[in-house]
């Protein structure tokens, strides 16, 4: 007989609701015990004893074995993570914020307490990326990791190429399905594959990044010029994060939208869908496929943490206890396409070895090189909404 879990839920949204419909669907030896919730007075179809508003009833209770956090707040869901785990108490998270922002004193309270924390569902969906990064690669060498982390962007892109919708309107079709927030500038801004890279790339590298050192340029500011640009090249826009090794020490992070050719993976991932691509040393490039959003499909991935907690799984951050000197740089140009109304910021950013240059008066691009450093320094100007960026390979 397997180790019955005993879980108390922190939030009841979509994902938890998903969690749930997939508990119940069939006997997987598992109890919900509690389930904290913000508003009581919300009318919801389980019995009312099994909700609380008081997190203490949770986190305090000897019954519960596992913790379940599915909440909003990355603040909030850190003091209940953080204590879960003080108690010895094993957790799953799908918050890729807390994560992100507190990973390397998560990693040391797991450590010092005997628990786990585990976070398949708070990166990708349904996509098992990080327990591939663990086990699958964990002595391999990885030349780059990217691909489409967020699909709320992805949904508004799609409806923008495949379907000539304006960005509003994509943007507001997004939000009615549940896709996208009403402030949305998390998803659009690049905010959340961003939070997603930083996680990814402490197993695939085993660098833990401050968040606030990787470059996020969204695409909040597309216009018909950059969609038209693209379609006259044969091409589409991908907000794309990527985590790429330059040489023998160094690792480049950004997320930036991306030309994407039709011969890439990534080409046909559509709507709210996520792709992975891992490029690695010796199984060369593979990729992964499969629902970034909605409940049911985060769902499976927290129910599949849930399930390893079973057998006492724990993530062994190999690459970063194996201490192999890799260091985080901001140093390498990249190659751009940069819509803009003023010359000067042309100057500001350092923009080289210009390839490529468009002038009218509504509409002016140039195609050229800049570092990654500059971009993340001059960021507040890039996001004005006369200017978009477009990362373009050589």
């Amino acid at each position: 007989m397997s180790k019955q879990l005993k879980l108390g839920i922190f939030g009841f949204g979509v994902v938890g609701q998903g969690l749930h419909d997939i508990i119940s669907s069939q006997d997987f030896n598992i109890e919900i015990v509690k389930i904290a919730i913000k508003n009581p007075e919300k009318t919801r179809k389980l019995k009312q004893d099994l909700f609380t508003t008081n997190h203490d009833e949770i986190l305090d209770n000897p019954e519960i074995n596992t913790i379940i956090e599915l909440i909003d707040d990355a603040e909030v869901a850190y003091t209940i993570v953080k204590k879960a785990l003080i108690n010895g108490k094993n957790v799953v998270s799908a918050n890729k914020k807390m994560i992100a922002n507190h990973l390397i004193e998560l990693v040391d309270l797991q450590a010092k307490h005997g628990a786990s924390l585990l976070y398949e569902g708070a990166v990708c969906g349904s996509i098992p990326i990080i327990r591939n990064l663990e086990e699958y690669y964990d002595n391999e060498f990885l030349a780059a990791i990217s691909g489409i982390f967020n699909g709320s962007s992805n949904y508004i892109l799609s409806k923008i190429f495949n379907e000539n919708q304006d960005y509003n309107v994509a943007l507001k079709e997004a939000q009615d399905l549940g896709f996208a927030e009403t402030d949305p500038i998390m998803d659009v801004g690049g905010y959340d594959p961003k939070f997603k890279l930083a996680i990814a790339t402490a197993h695939a590298y085993g660098l833990f990044i401050n968040p606030t050192e990787i470059l996020n340029i969204g695409i909040q500011n597309i216009n018909e010029n950059d969609i038209q640009y693209a379609k006259e090249k044969g091409l589409k826009i991908k907000l794309i994060p990527n985590a790429q090794k330059v040489n023998e020490s160094e690792v480049v992070t950004f997320v930036l939208p991306k030309f994407i050719k039709p011969d890439n993976f990534l080409y046909n991932v559509e709507n709210e869908y996520n792709g992975v691509i891992v490029q690695a040393g010796f199984a060369d490039k593979q990729f992964f496929f499969g629902k970034g959003a909605g409940g049911h499909p985060t769902g499976s991935a927290v129910l599949s943490d849930i399930t390893a907690l079973r057998h006492e799984y724990k993530y062994e951050y190999k690459k970063y206890h194996q201490k192999i000197g890799l260091k985080h740089t901001k140093n390498v140009k990249i190659n751009i396409y940069l819509r803009y109304n003023d010359e000067q910021l042309l100057e500001k950013i350092g923009i080289e070895n210009i390839s490529e240059r468009y002038s009218r008066k509504d509409y002016k691009y140039v195609i050229g090189q800049v570092s990654i450093e500059s971009l993340l320094q001059n960021k507040s100007l890039l996001e004005s909404k006369e200017v978009f960026v477009i990362h373009k390979e050589e």
